[in-house]
């Protein structure tokens, strides 16, 4: 089977043309476990299979590393995006993407070479309407008494933290704290994941705010564990900045592998995330 391995902001997944790539649907996990694995498989932080789609131009059809089904990626969204340019499978600019149900809209910034007319180029950034933050906790999911959880009490090992829920297609918990470079996320991380108040679990955003448009992030993905991005966990966190008036409404988002700019229209009600797609190599393996 031929892959791509591509990644946004170190956020690395294993991307499946299933245009010409076929693997039972019952058999996907397994296969997504194997793939996924950084010493016996190619490594990645999960796998995205490329479809065709009648409700959009492409399907994202996404998984993380344990071989769970997960509904959205704001990085593996861009590398769609790249892959289906530089690949030749569109010749658009602006396409269209469903995951998990939901369509987004993608704005490509093509670098074409000079000198050399008439060669398409590739794909070096992509700029993503995400759509409109959930806070509904029933929707979210997370159990709460109210309409919304901002700065809300959780304990955690008999420790109060304070969280802000969101969802941007998948659950968010954002975690404001000071010394976000030296947290053992490999300890706390799962705490949160598995949290008795996340029924469908979560991914969890730790954070710290550098000034008014400028916040560091680390974050611990359900189902995969510490990432060096996460798109909609970036989204998630401008949102939770804007509501507990922490920053503007146009940040950049710190990662270890690298930044995101994000921005939330408040008059719309949408969120934009702009950041770079790469590919990495190409192969085959044997499942």
């Amino acid at each position: 089977m031929k892959f791509t391995k591509m990644h946004g902001c170190g956020n690395d997944y294993v991307y499946i043309n299933g245009f010409t790539e076929h693997i039972p649907q019952e058999k996907k996990p397994e296969a997504v476990r194997f793939l996924s694995n950084r010493n016996f498989g190619v490594g990645g932080d999960g796998v995205i299979f490329i479809n065709p789609s009648n409700q959009a131009d492409f399907e994202m059809e996404m998984y993380n590393a344990d071989g769970s089904r997960a509904q959205m990626c704001g990085n593996g969204i861009r590398c769609v995006a790249k892959y289906v340019y530089d690949k030749g499978l569109t010749d658009s600019e602006h396409i269209r993407v469903i995951s998990g149900g939901s369509i987004k809209y993608l704005d490509l910034t093509v670098e074409k070479p000079e000198g050399r007319p008439g060669e398409r180029g590739a794909v070096t950034g992509v700029r993503v309407n995400m759509g409109s933050p959930v806070f509904e906790p029933k929707r979210i999911p997370v159990i709460a008494d109210g309409e919304r959880v901002i700065n809300e009490p959780i304990y955690v090992e008999e420790k109060e933290y304070r969280i802000t829920c969101v969802s941007m297609g998948n659950p968010h918990a954002v975690v404001f704290a000071e010394g976000v470079s030296d947290m053992k996320l490999e300890q706390i991380g799962p705490l949160f994941e598995n949290h008795v108040r996340f029924p469908e679990r979560v991914n969890t955003e730790f954070v710290e705010v550098l000034d008014r448009q400028t916040v560091f992030m680390r974050v611990w993905e359900r189902g995969t564990g510490e990432t060096l991005a996460c798109g909609t966990g970036c989204c998630a966190t401008a949102v939770a900045c804007v509501l507990n008036g922490l920053t503007d409404r146009e940040i950049t988002v710190k990662l270890l592998g690298g930044e995101l700019r994000i921005e939330w229209d408040r008059d719309k009600n949408v969120v934009y995330m702009t950041g770079p797609a790469a590919t990495v190599f190409e192969g085959e393996v044997v499942l």
